[in-house]
């Protein structure tokens, strides 16, 4: 390391300077990295394959990717899909050929955030990864099998990263307060009890974060102090959930309210919706689920529900945030409450399916318009009782409602009766 790389380490934050070098010091992943594990082996082995790191900020997907380059000696290429583009990919290619013929040496190509890629980006890496040019790593916080292009997924293996757990997150910070070279051993300082637990619960699994937020906090006292609770209050101001509208949390977090809804975990579904709420979520998203629950999982079990839902939604709608968190949380614990039925549901799911595969017979002739007269003539409409609950005698005149090939076809069971 020369002096401008000494000068560039004295600036870089906490996080960046306490990036493990080796698997020894790298914190989590345990599926993934320790003795036996799919990369441990891979490292000892010295037989790599590309891979994609799926996993939340802060995980350790970029740290990973640096400590297999160094393990295995290989030439490691680092760049960003937000700012890369398909010349600097060739030039890359290209250098990685010339290392490979000349030094036999592997190249690792990094590639932060790879589901910002778009497609002709991707496949120029198609065939290089093919051949070995290059050992792709790829990382991203999105599910890959919406954002990678097959081809590309088929010559590459996805490994999931999980959100480091308290006791990663609790190394990691104290590992930090210790180091006098990377970290801040220098200082001497030392942390409250309350105040560790708090900086690790407002992480959600988020090594970097955790490192930043010590760091702005240590920042705010003096050599040998302690960091207390106000400390780490005053350096987060405002926690921030991470969340994208457009990325899985999104879908995950409305998948988990709409589940707890279903299984009528009131609590549980207030908590996700509390997590939208605070992510910033349009509301008017939130009570559109709602409206759609009401009739795909409560239908005619409590049919106001529909009416509720739809009321709330319009209320939402005029009334906005943050007033709105109330008319949510309302509905969603009169929603999860309600008794529930999928029959309207399954009824028209079990229709649509014979739409599709059972040929279709005539509509029966007394069910018809009869407009004109040579229709009438034709017996269109003939002996169909308008008003079969006005006839006393109705039920004694056979008359069928189906096709003639679906005649008593059941789709719907009414969930107030009994069976």
């Amino acid at each position: 390391m020369d002096l401008f790389d000494e000068n560039q380490k004295e600036f870089a934050p906490l996080a960046d300077r306490m990036r493990p070098k080796n698997l020894e010091q790298f914190a989590g992943q345990k599926h993934l990295v320790s003795q036996g594990k799919i990369l441990e082996k891979a490292i000892k082995e010295d037989k790599l394959f590309s891979m994609i790191f799926w996993g939340p900020p802060g995980s350790g997907k970029t740290t990973l990717a640096r400590i297999i380059a160094s393990e295995t000696k290989s030439n490691f290429v680092p760049i960003s899909a937000v700012t890369s583009n398909v010349a600097e990919i060739k030039k890359i290619i290209q250098s990685a050929q010339d290392t490979q013929k000349l030094q036999k040496q592997r190249t690792i190509l990094f590639i932060d955030e790879i589901h910002r890629f778009n497609k002709a980006q991707q496949d120029v890496l198609l065939p290089h990864v093919e051949r070995g040019t290059i050992t792709l790593i790829g990382a991203t916080t999105e599910n890959p099998s919406f954002e990678v292009i097959g081809a590309l997924l088929s010559r590459s293996r996805v490994l999931k990263l999980e959100s480091l757990s308290e006791e990663d997150l609790e190394k990691i910070i104290k590992s930090s307060l210790k180091n006098k070279t990377e970290g801040l051993g220098k200082q001497k300082i030392k942390i409250d009890k309350k105040a560790l637990d708090f900086l690790i619960s407002q992480s959600n699994g988020d090594a970097r974060f955790a490192l930043n937020t010590l760091e702005i906090a240590s920042s705010q006292i003096k050599s040998q102090s302690t960091l207390k609770m106000e400390n780490f209050t005053s350096a987060l101001q405002r926690h921030t959930t991470f969340y994208d509208k457009k990325g899985d949390y999104h879908y995950d977090t409305i998948s988990a309210y709409i589940k707890s809804m279903r299984a009528g975990k009131t609590d549980a579904a207030l908590h996700y919706l509390a997590r939208m709420i605070e992510a910033g979520e349009d509301p008017v998203f939130i009570a559109r689920r709602m409206v759609i629950f009401a009739s795909e999982d409560i239908g005619n079990a409590m049919p106001t529900a529909l009416v509720i839902a739809t009321s709330a939604m319009q209320a939402v709608h005029m009334v906005g945030m943050p007033e709105s968190t109330l008319i949510l949380s309302h509905v969603t614990s009169y929603l999860s409450e309600a008794p529930k039925s999928i029959a309207s549901t399954t009824a028209i799911s079990k229709a649509l399916s014979d739409i599709k595969n059972i040929p279709l017979d005539p509509i029966p002739l007394h069910l018809r318009n009869a407009p004109t007269k040579m229709m009438k003539e034709m017996g269109y409409g003939k002996g169909h009782i308008r008003y079969p609950w006005m006839d006393e005698n109705s039920d004694k005149k056979i008359l069928e409602y189906m096709p003639k090939n679906l005649i008593g076809k059941k789709y719907y069971q009414d969930p107030r009766k009994k069976k």
